[in-house]
């Protein structure tokens, strides 16, 4: 099998729980450090499936690395090279579908109730699930690409995921481990201080229960990565 492409945008906001289902899967999967500079390849054929990680800029910013993103994204859909983004990579998605990226009215960040759109393809990626507390981070916002269909919501963030056949695009996080949260938690600090908003948990409130809420959110994420990996060239 060809390895699935991983796109780091930020050091802090790596793979997570994703490497560690694509190691459990026997799937290979390559790192692609966009964060260090590491050239984009040029074509998405070299893949099974490629994956966009989140970070903290938005894709509206004047960045080297945008365009040649959305170039392989807007390649890999026609070519059925399942895409999976999460968060940043979900916007980048949108964009790339045609959709747009605003700011949101507010942020979210911390634990938050996410739920599924009651439509045929909301159950076919989440099951039984109707739904559940999701990881935020986030101060902007996608809209639905044409031809794809809304699987999440939370109270304050209409669109919180998408799918369109075998793609797949998350705002909020669930390639969460404990170790990223914490981590978040530390270099977030100063941005959760100047947030006031309702919707943003304080650090304190977000580290509680992670022993409890991580492995709940794993069993979330182990069952949308079983769906798309399925789609794998």
């Amino acid at each position: 099998m060809k390895p699935v492409a991983i796109f780091r945008h930020f050091p802090a906001e790596g793979p997570g729980y994703l490497a560690t289902f694509l190691d459990s899967h026997a799937i290979p999967w390559q790192l692609v450090k966009v964060d260090a500079n590491e050239t984009l390849p040029a074509s998405a054929d070299q893949f099974s499936g490629l994956v966009f990680m989140g970070g903290p800029m938005s894709v509206n910013d004047n960045l080297p690395w945008i365009a040649p993103a959305l170039a392989l994204i807007r390649q890999a859909v026609p070519n059925n090279i399942p895409v999976l983004g999460h968060c940043l990579g979900a916007q980048l998605m949108s964009i790339a579908l045609g959709g747009t990226v605003s700011r949101s009215p507010v942020k979210e960040i911390g634990w938050g109730e996410v739920c599924v759109a009651d439509n045929r393809e909301g159950r076919r990626w989440f099951g039984e699930w109707s739904k559940f507390e999701a990881f935020h981070w986030h101060g902007e916002v996608f809209t639905i690409p044409k031809g794809a269909t809304l699987l999440l919501s939370s109270s304050c963030c209409e669109n919180q995921a998408f799918a369109m056949d075998k793609h797949l695009g998350l705002q909020c996080h669930v390639e969460m481990t404990e170790e990223m949260v914490r981590d978040w938690c530390t270099s977030g600090a100063a941005e959760i201080a100047a947030s006031p908003e309702p919707s943003v948990e304080s650090v304190e409130a977000i580290q509680v229960d992670l022993a409890q809420r991580v492995p709940r959110l794993n069993q979330v994420a182990s069952r949308l990565y079983e769906k798309w990996i399925s789609g794998l060239l």
